[in-house]
């Protein structure tokens, strides 16, 4: 038995060695091309700040010898990331699913669409609604105390961990719907969870937001309050589904 059990052990991390494997692959191709429009991608990343003082922006430097370089060098990892995350969650999916029944690796497969639709839902929201409300704040604070110029790999470095972590945190609802699927959460041990999920999202808000701003840290808040909202129906519907099917195959064993 010991030998049996030490071959499983092997086949696990020879599978697990093969999912890495190709997700890095993944991740180096990604990374290659975003590399070809990483001028692109920071012109992008840019633009919220360019629209300050009235759309005169701010100035932008570099005063490292290597600090454009190490920019498209994160810029191209980041995108690379994001354009491999498909191909990423696929291999998890395939690593986890042999252990799962054939109804769980179903929930699994359709949960992939789900997460890369949230995740980009989370960056429209980072760029278009908390970036022009946040960067205007941290680069007009203390007008005329002194003249901002700008590290451009600071202000990449804001833009990316703020989309990063909100595209991250707009994951919440698919989990929560994914785990009440699986039967492993419930809708109602979610609700009780809430009031520890205020003081989460509110600290989560600090945490994304590089201000100290209220305002801009309930920006963050607000919409992680509204998705676990949404995170305890999409529970309640995966039980009650769970207790349709489990109810459909007793009537058709007693059936028979």
């Amino acid at each position: 038995m010991s030998g049996a059990r030490e071959l499983t052990l092997i086949e696990h991390l020879t599978e697990l060695r093969r999912r890495v494997f190709f997700s890095l692959i993944a991740l180096i191709v990604g990374a290659m091309v975003a590399f070809f429009f990483w001028t692109d991608i920071v012109e992008l990343l840019k633009r919220p700040a360019q629209e300050v003082n009235d759309g005169e922006g701010v100035i932008l430097i570099a005063t490292q010898v290597t600090e454009l370089l190490s920019t498209s060098v994160k810029v191209s990892l980041v995108g690379g990331f994001i354009l491999a995350l498909p191909i990423i969650l696929y291999q998890i999916v395939r690593f986890v699913a042999p252990g799962l029944t054939s109804a769980e690796r179903r929930y699994l497969f359709l949960f992939m669409p789900g997460a890369l639709l949230a995740f980009c839902c989370g960056l429209l929201f980072a760029y278009y609604v908390l970036t022009p409300r946040a960067l205007p704040f941290l680069l007009t604070f203390g007008d005329g105390v002194a003249d901002p110029l700008i590290r451009i790999s600071n202000l990449v470095d804001v833009m990316l961990r703020l989309l990063f972590w909100m595209g991250l945190a707009f994951e919440t609802p698919v989990i929560m719907y994914l785990l009440g699927q699986l039967g492993i959460v419930s809708a109602r041990m979610f609700s009780r969870f809430r009031k520890y999920w205020v003081v989460i999202a509110f600290t989560l808000g600090a945490i994304i937001t590089p201000t100290f701003d209220p305002l801009n840290q309930t920006l963050v808040a607000a919409p992680l309050l509204a998705l676990y909202e949404v995170g305890i129906f999409l529970a309640w519907l995966a039980g009650r589904s769970r207790r349709k099917a489990s109810s459909d195959l007793v009537s058709l064993s007693d059936g028979h």
